[in-house]
């Protein structure tokens, strides 16, 4: 930053330049990663209200002993596990670029 500042960039490119693209690398990981819990803890909101969802699906084939569609919402939760790293990591390549693949 200091060098930015010091050949005159304005403070607003040196915020979006320098500043927010090295903070956002955390923000993307935990974004990331967090992809599943969305899909999974809308399950108390679900059974309150009574809405049709992921959550409230798995809890009743859970206490209907309904194996194939828990294995099925299994699956899916582990599908956006592995998008949501996948995503994660393309995002960081294009944050910061001493990240390269291959």
């Amino acid at each position: 930053m200091r060098v930015a500042r010091s050949k005159g960039l304005p403070q607003r490119a040196v915020l979006l330049r320098h500043v927010l693209r090295n903070s956002l690398v955390p923000v993307v990981t935990l974004l990331g990663l967090s992809v599943p819990a969305v899909l999974t803890t809308g399950l108390v909101v679900e059974y309150v209200f009574n809405f049709p969802g992921l959550g409230l699906t798995y809890f009743n084939a859970a206490v209907n002993a309904d194996y194939p569609v828990e294995l099925g919402v299994t699956v899916v939760v582990g599908i956006a596990t592995v998008l949501g790293s996948l995503l994660a990591d393309l995002a960081y390549a294009v944050l910061d670029p001493r990240v390269r693949y291959g």
